[in-house]
């Protein structure tokens, strides 16, 4: 058996005291998570973040900095995964943008509303894990990140 974990992006996104949230059906029950997704082939962890941003929410998302990478395991090995979380800002929104039909609502939710639902309909712990990394400071150059296409 080939093990592979998969790999996923998220964006912690702030403005005027309130968090940039999805709500979404997970195992048919509503979860709330930071806007993120699956990296797609060909893609820079950047461009995937980017992505998922504005898929989720219609709005644009420029990345400043990595918040952490984190590597969840689970009992089940088709469901571990390596999760690079990123904040950064906002550059405009796109209001007629047709969001992923997976997200039921787009919140701008306070620390201490996402703190109130926890861990009972966070998407997973990474939600509060990343909230965490965020807001005692810790940013991560985004240099330390290098992407390249090999030849072969």
């Amino acid at each position: 058996m080939v093990w592979k974990p998969r790999v996923t992006v998220a964006s912690v996104i702030e403005q005027d005291n309130r968090f940039l949230m999805v709500e979404e059906l997970h195992y048919g029950e509503l979860t709330i998570n930071q806007p993120a997704g699956h990296m797609e082939y060909g893609e820079s962890l950047l461009d995937a973040v980017r992505r998922e941003t504005l898929e989720e929410t219609g709005w644009r998302f420029e990345p400043t900095a990595l918040l952490g990478i984190f590597h969840m395991n689970r009992a089940d090995p088709d469901r571990v995964y390596l999760r690079f979380t990123f904040t950064g800002t906002l550059l405009e929104h796109l209001p007629d943008y047709s969001i992923d039909p997976d997200i039921t609502a787009v919140h701008w939710l306070t620390r201490e509303q996402i703190r109130q639902q926890q861990p009972r309909v966070w998407r997973s712990e990474l939600v509060g894990l990343s909230l965490d990394c965020y807001e005692s400071g810790v940013r991560y150059p985004l240099e330390s990140l290098q992407y390249f296409m090999a030849q072969s």
